[in-house]
C-alpha cells in the first residue's frame, strides 16, 4: 500500500481522501505541508496564525476532498489547496481585525533619507514596470520561485508544467528583467 501511494500524485491523494483513505491523507499532508507552510508564513509573520489556518486547511481538505476528486476542472490539486489555505487566510485576517487585537507596529527610530526613499521608489517602479513586460506564465513562475520562495519542484506541482518548464522560464524572466533594469 505505502509503495503505491508514493507512485500517486496530489490529484489521486485527494481522490482517495474523499474516499476515506486516511492513509492518502496523511500522505497529502506529508507532501504539501512544508511548502504550504512556508507559502503562508511570507505573507503572515504570526506563527499560531499560520498554525491555526495549516489545521483548518487540510481539515477542510479532508471534509471536502470529494468537491476536487469530482470535479471536472483541469486544476491541480496543489493549487486547489493552495486556494483553500489562501482563503483561510484571508478569514483569519479578517476575524484578527474584527477583534481588533491586532499588535501594535514599532516605530522606526531611524528616518531614511530622501535620496534613499526616491532611489527606492524609482527602482520599484522601474521593476514593476518590467514586471508587467513578463508574459503571464513566466511571471507566474517567478512569483511562485521567488516571492514564495518555491523548489522549481514546488513550482512544477503547483503550475502543473514539466520542472524542465519551470527552468526555462524562470530563466526568460530573469533575461527580461536584466535587460529591461540595466
Amino acid at each position: 500500500m505505502r509503495r503505491s501511494l508514493d507512485a500517486a500524485d496530489e490529484a489521486e491523494l485527494v481522490r482517495r481522501t474523499a474516499a476515506g483513505d486516511r492513509r492518502a491523507f496523511d500522505e497529502l499532508y506529508r507532501r504539501t505541508s512544508p511548502w504550504l507552510a512556508v507559502r503562508l508564513r511570507r505573507r503572515c509573520a504570526d506563527d499560531d496564525v499560520v498554525a491555526d489556518v495549516m489545521q483548518e486547511t487540510y481539515l477542510a481538505v479532508w471534509r471536502a476532498a470529494g468537491d476536487f476528486a469530482g470535479s471536472a476542472t483541469d486544476g491541480s490539486a496543489v493549487g486547489w489547496l493552495w486556494t483553500i489555505a489562501a482563503n483561510r487566510l484571508v478569514d483569519a485576517f479578517r476575524r484578527r481585525a474584527r477583534q481588533e487585537k491586532v499588535p501594535a507596529a514599532h516605530t522606526a527610530t531611524t528616518v531614511p533619507a530622501a535620496e534613499d526613499e526616491v532611489m527606492a521608489a524609482r527602482v520599484g517602479h522601474e521593476l514593476e514596470q518590467a514586471l508587467l513586460t513578463l508574459p503571464p506564465d513566466v511571471r507566474q513562475v517567478l512569483r511562485a520561485m521567488v516571492l514564495d520562495g518555491l523548489s522549481v519542484r514546488e513550482t512544477s506541482l503547483l503550475l502543473g508544467v514539466p520542472e524542465g518548464t519551470v527552468k526555462s522560464r524562470a530563466r526568460r524572466a530573469r533575461l527580461a528583467l536584466r535587460e529591461a533594469l540595466s
